[in-house]
């Protein structure tokens, strides 16, 4: 499965600009109607690719399967670590793009940041991106009880991690780039 992570190019906002009002192409994690221009507004800003927050998109040859982000958080306010999410269009899910693309932005995030750990969570309901953490080398480390507001009513999450010295999962075929001109190691 060839897979890369890439910057955010002008054209790829308007997908990103449907991920804001499109019910259901962000499959659990709709939140409700959102600023469509906000992505406008960002690509301008920095490309999605600032300091505490960014995206990637992922693709698979020719063809754009979703988006990767990272943003910073800390425990202690000293020590930090990034979590990390991923949206996958629907007609991307289930063909092994989304543990790869994960694994592949936690490698990342590894090579070129200082941190040590590396989180994501998830829904209970949501046992396809358990196995996905679970492949892309996380290891589920509890339940967070009552930690989102989804569809009407709090609800648990599932909380995932993984280390800077766990094992890394083997990737096969799969890049992160500068947008095709500069492979950036893997």
């Amino acid at each position: 499965m060839d897979v890369q992570l890439a910057p955010v190019r002008q054209e790829d906002v308007p997908l990103l600009q449907r991920f804001a009002v499109e019910p259901g192409l962000i499959g659990l994690d709709w939140r409700g109607f959102r600023d469509a221009q906000a992505p406008v507004r960002r690509f301008a800003e920095d490309g999605f690719l600032g300091a505490e927050d960014s995206r990637l998109m992922i693709r698979t040859g020719d063809e754009t399967a979703g988006i990767v982000s990272w943003r910073s958080g800390s425990f202690d306010s000293v020590t930090q670590y990034w979590e990390i999410g991923i949206a996958l269009l629907p007609e991307y899910r289930g063909r092994g793009i989304g543990w790869r693309a994960q694994a592949m932005l936690t490698a990342y995030l590894f090579e070129h940041t200082p941190v040590y750990r590396v989180q994501a969570s998830t829904h209970p309901e949501n046992l396809a991106e358990q196995k996905s953490l679970e492949k892309a080398g996380f290891r589920r480390e509890g339940v967070i009880r009552g930690c989102e507001f989804r569809a009407g009513r709090y609800r648990d999450g599932y909380l995932y991690s993984r280390m800077r010295d766990d094992p890394a999962p083997e990737l096969g075929n799969g890049s992160v780039t500068d947008g095709g001109l500069n492979p950036l190691a893997h």
